[in-house]
């Protein structure tokens, strides 16, 4: 049996800001809307469809692995916002980047508060 994650939905405050953010930081083109979402659509058909919601949100942790060309981009973009951003999940390593796995990484959050992490790397795929 053969089982892909297709979609997941990710709360936002403001569907559109928090779709467009993602696209902006990872160099992707412009979210579409469908139904009452925002779809940003990510490699192997996967597609993270931003859903407003009113009161809380709930931070999630969302992993995106880009090329080792694509890293420097993402990680410029961030820092030509302004964005702080972490080695670790902690947020205990401010302003750093992880080498894990032989890779390189990185964590930072989005306008709700869901940790986001770039790798170059799969955990547990290299040294």
């Amino acid at each position: 049996m053969s089982v892909e994650l297709n979609h997941t939905i990710v709360h936002a405050t403001d569907k559109a800001a928090s779709a467009r953010f993602l696209t902006e930081i990872l160099g992707l083109p412009e979210p579409t809307p469908f139904g009452p979402f925002m779809a940003v659509p990510l490699a192997h058909d996967l597609t993270l469809d931003y859903y407003e919601v009113e009161g809380a949100i709930t931070s999630n942790h969302y992993a995106f692995k880009v090329s080792e060309a694509d890293f420097d981009g993402v990680l410029a973009r961030v820092v030509e916002r302004g964005l702080d951003y972490w080695a670790d999940p902690y947020h205990q390593q401010a302003n750093r980047i992880n080498t894990n796995d032989g890779g390189r990484g990185f964590y930072f959050e989005d306008p709700d508060g869901h940790n986001l992490e770039v790798l170059t790397r799969s955990y547990g795929s290299g040294e």
